[in-house]
């Protein structure tokens, strides 16, 4: 493509949405189409559909939630994770990885009525609009597991979250669902899954359509990070 038509027009500098923005699976899409549509404009016969098994693999969905006329999808997005410095192993110098960090986007569809928002473990999450009326899109990132060697050691684990459904005229909870990192019972898988589709049942089991919050937002309403609006950072 480029070797026909090299592309001189200036770069332009995303700055903090590459790790914001489009770490999410809804915006990474809308770029691949983009970049899909100006192929085809070059006279290459590429289509966007033929890449959508990978993005259901690398992207796939956790769970979805329909309560009072809105939906809400969650799927697993992008999380970068740190190299931390040179530390004494067993079989020498090792150098961890902090995988410690994972991140979710929640989809939320017919969010129209005035008063409703969304919140996860009592904090609202910045919802963005996608360009489709009445469709927003946020990521949710968070403390999956505490290793014995991470950034931030003091932060605990966020695990399970809450999402919920939350009517800010009464403060109250109108629906939720619960997600898991691991074993919901709080237990660990002895065994290998047998197959794919015990594989996918375990998956499955992390997402629960219930279990919401007892109480409203309160106290723990917050403005988005000037750096990051589209991500609500629970270590924060």
């Amino acid at each position: 493509r480029f070797w026909a038509e090299p592309y001189r027009a200036p770069l332009q500098r995303w700055g903090t949405e590459l790790h914001d923005r489009f770490l999410l699976p809804t915006f990474l899409w809308m770029d691949f189409e983009d970049v899909m549509a100006d192929m085809v404009r070059a006279g290459f016969a590429f289509q966007a559909d033929w890449f959508a098994p990978h993005f259901e693999f690398r992207f796939s969905k956790v769970g979805e939630l329909a309560a009072r006329g809105v939906h809400l999808t969650l799927r697993t997005a992008l999380e970068p994770w740190h190299v931390m410095g040179e530390e004494a192993g067993s079989g020498g110098t090792v150098r961890y990885v902090d995988s410690s960090v994972e991140r979710l986007q929640v989809k939320v569809t017919n969010l129209t009525a005035p008063g409703l928002v969304l919140a996860c473990n009592g904090r609202r999450v910045p919802l963005a609009p996608t360009g489709t009326n009445g469709e927003w899109v946020a990521g949710i990132r968070y403390r999956a597991w505490n290793p014995p060697s991470s950034l931030h050691p003091r932060i605990g684990v966020h695990a399970p979250l809450t999402i919920d459904l939350v009517d800010r005229h009464g403060d109250v909870v109108l629906a939720g669902c619960t997600y898991n990192v691991s074993h919901p019972g709080g237990r660990s898988y002895v065994t290998f899954p047998v197959n794919s589709f015990e594989a996918e049942a375990r998956r499955r089991a992390r997402f629960q359509p219930f279990g919401h919050g007892q109480h409203g937002l309160g106290a723990e309403e917050r403005g988005t990070h000037p750096d990051y609006p589209n991500t609500l950072d629970l270590r924060l």
